[in-house]
C-alpha cells in the first residue's frame, strides 16, 4: 500500500477519513500524526496523536497480511472480552472489510492509548523504589491469577481455543518449528525436547485464558516511585485457551533470563538487588490470589526455556541466511544453549 506521512504500513490520511466516518466522536479537528512504537513480537504498533484521545493502531507485519491477519481479530476479541477484569487498553474497533484498504491494506484494530512505561532494561528501575518494585512483582502475579480465574464462557471466549490436548499440541508445534530452523547441532536442546515430550503433564483440571507471552516487558507500568502498578497488559496475539500454568512457567523463565549468558540478548528490567521479589515468592502470590496451593512448575518452566530457545534458534537460522535486518540478531543465537541447559537443570528429577 502507499505510505503516507512517512509511516510504513499506515496511511494516516486514510485513518483520519475512517475515524471521521466511523467514530466521529473520536475525530480531532487537526491532522493526525502517527509514529511506529518499537518492541512487540511481530505485529506493527503505531501511536496516533491528533484525535480526541491518543490512539494505538495494530496491524500485521509488512508483506505478511494473510497469514497473520487472523491474529488481529483474535487480539482485539480477547482484549475486548477482558475489559474491567484485568488491566487492558480500551478497544475502539477492528477493521477487516474494504475500509481497511485505505488505512493499512490489511486488517487492523484500534484501541485507546494507555500511559505507562515498558520496563525493558535495568536502568529503568531507578524510577521506582525497591519496595515499590517488590509490590509491582507481586501485582504481576496477582493479575495473572485474575486472568486465569476468568471463565471463558462468561466473557464470550468459550470457543477461543481447543484446551483438550493443549500441551501435546504445543510440543508438536514447537518441534516442527525447531526442525524447520536447524542449521547447527544443539544437543542440549535436543535432549530437553525429548525429556519434555516424555513427561507432558496429564493432570490439567481446568482450562483458562492463556496470554502466551506473559512477562513484565509486555506490560505498561505507571504510578509514583513507591507505588508502581501495571496499567495495561499488552501483546495478546498468542492468547488462546489452554493450561494456565504455561503462563506462570513463562513468567518464571523471564524472571531470571538476564542471569543467562549475561542477558545480552534478553530484554527485561528484573535483576537481583533492584527490589523485585524472587520468583518463588511470585509463585506463592499467584497461588494465594488463586486460592490454591503453589503448583509444581518444573515442567512448565523447562517448557518455557525450550519454547524461547526454539524461537531464538529460528531467528539465528534467518540471520545466518541473511534474512534479517537490524541490530542484535547476531547475538540471539548465543542464548539458545544456555536456555536449553537451564531447562534441563530445572526438569532434572534428581536435582
Amino acid at each position: 500500500m502507499t505510505e503516507a506521512n512517512g509511516v510504513p504500513g499506515l496511511d494516516v490520511e486514510g485513518l483520519a477519513r475512517w475515524l471521521a466516518r466511523e467514530h466521529p466522536g473520536l475525530a480531532g479537528e487537526g491532522p493526525l500524526r502517527a509514529s511506529l512504537i518499537d518492541g512487540g513480537r511481530s505485529n506493527l504498533t503505531y501511536r496516533v496523536e491528533g484525535a480526541k484521545t491518543p490512539l494505538v493502531v495494530r496491524r500485521p507485519p509488512l508483506g505478511h497480511a494473510l497469514p497473520t491477519a487472523h491474529d488481529m481479530r483474535r487480539e482485539h476479541r480477547v482484549i475486548s472480552a477482558l475489559q474491567g477484569l484485568v488491566p487492558v487498553p480500551s478497544t475502539v474497533d477492528v477493521v477487516d472489510d474494504v475500509a481497511a484498504a485505505e488505512v493499512t491494506g490489511t486488517v487492523f484494530f484500534v484501541m485507546e492509548h494507555v500511559d505507562g512505561q515498558v520496563l525493558a532494561d535495568p536502568s529503568q528501575n531507578a524510577d521506582w523504589t525497591a519496595e515499590g518494585l517488590h509490590r509491582l512483582g507481586i501485582g504481576v502475579a496477582e493479575i495473572l491469577a485474575d486472568l486465569h480465574a476468568v471463565d471463558p464462557e462468561s466473557v464470550g471466549l468459550g470457543d477461543f481455543g481447543r484446551p483438550g490436548g493443549y500441551l501435546e499440541r504445543q510440543m508438536r508445534t514447537w518441534r516442527r518449528q525447531y526442525d524447520a530452523s536447524r542449521s547447527r547441532d544443539q544437543p542440549a536442546l535436543d535432549r530437553l525436547q525429548d525429556r519434555l515430550a516424555a513427561a507432558v503433564p496429564t493432570g490439567q483440571t481446568r482450562a483458562g485464558i492463556v496470554h502466551g507471552d506473559y512477562r513484565l516487558d509486555n506490560m505498561l507500568v505507571t504510578g509514583p516511585p513507591a507505588s508502581p502498578r501495571v496499567a495495561a497488559v499488552l501483546d495478546w496475539e498468542m492468547a488462546t485457551l489452554g493450561d494456565p500454568l504455561v503462563d506462570l512457567g513463562m513468567l518464571g523463565m523471564y524472571w531470571h533470563i538476564r542471569e543467562l549468558s549475561g542477558g545480552e540478548a534478553a530484554a527485561g528490567a528484573i535483576v537481583a538487588g533492584a527490589g523485585y521479589p524472587g520468583f518463588a515468592e511470585v509463585a506463592d502470590a499467584y497461588a494465594a490470589r488463586a486460592r490454591t496451593t503453589t503448583p509444581d512448575l518444573a515442567w512448565y518452566r523447562a517448557f518455557a526455556c525450550y519454547k524461547l530457545a526454539v524461537i531464538l534458534e529460528g531467528v539465528h537460522y534467518r540471520y545466518v541466511g541473511g534474512l534479517t535486518v537490524g541490530d542484535g540478531f547476531d547475538r540471539v543465537g548465543a542464548l539458545v544453549a544456555p536456555l536449553a541447559e537451564e531447562g534441563l537443570w530445572i526438569s532434572d528429577p534428581t536435582r
